[in-house]
């Protein structure tokens, strides 16, 4: 018997039996209102909650407060006509000079105004975080209360990649002095739309 299957029959031997898995707990949040809640935790965070009635609201909103900025990406189709730029590259490095990514998330989460990006709605998945501001935009219908409520609603297994945002970045660390857009986006709009 080889060294090998000497090993593999010792663990074989003494592999422990099966323990039932624990009991999944779930914590409720009843927020009258998902959207207030969310967009109260999102301005917590350094964040800008806009509510739209549609995606022409959307898009004065950030032709009024981003019509300044010159390499703009849309991942939205209701949004692409906006975009000078594509976000559709092999290299992340060409997205250093993104002026402006304009996204949209799956689901939000009033508890703390993180919202699902997904990286088929991202594009590449350094979009979010390497352009100097973001907009994300959501239907109003797609916030539950917590995280609990998200894990229930998402299947992480049908992306191969996705993450959590919530807010722009920021960091606290530096001498003890919050400083917003320290390593990824200076500014994140979340744009919620109602009739979506």
């Amino acid at each position: 018997m080889s060294s090998r299957e000497r090993i593999l029959a010792a663990v074989r031997q003494n592999k422990p039996e099966f323990q039932p898995l624990p009991e999944t707990a779930t914590f409720q949040a009843d927020y009258p209102d998902l959207v207030a809640k969310f967009s109260e935790m999102l301005r917590f965070i350094g964040g800008t909650p806009v509510v739209v009635a549609n995606f022409g609201e959307a898009e004065t909103y950030i032709r009024q407060t981003y019509g300044d900025l010159s390499n703009i990406v849309s991942k939205v189709p209701a949004l692409d006509h906006l975009a000078t730029a594509t976000a559709d590259v092999e290299d992340p490095h060409r997205l250093e000079a993104v002026d402006l990514a304009i996204i949209q998330g799956v689901l939000g989460v009033a508890e703390n105004s993180a919202i699902w990006v997904p990286e088929e709605r991202g594009g590449h998945r350094v979009l979010p975080f390497i352009c100097q501001h973001l907009v994300l935009l959501l239907p109003t219908t797609a916030l539950v209360p917590n995280m609990h409520d998200a894990y229930d609603r998402l299947n992480v297994g049908e992306s191969g990649f996705g993450a959590f945002i919530a807010g722009p970045s920021k960091t606290a660390d530096i001498e003890q002095a919050l400083v917003i857009g320290a390593h990824g986006a200076r500014s994140l709009s979340v744009v919620l739309v109602q009739n979506s």
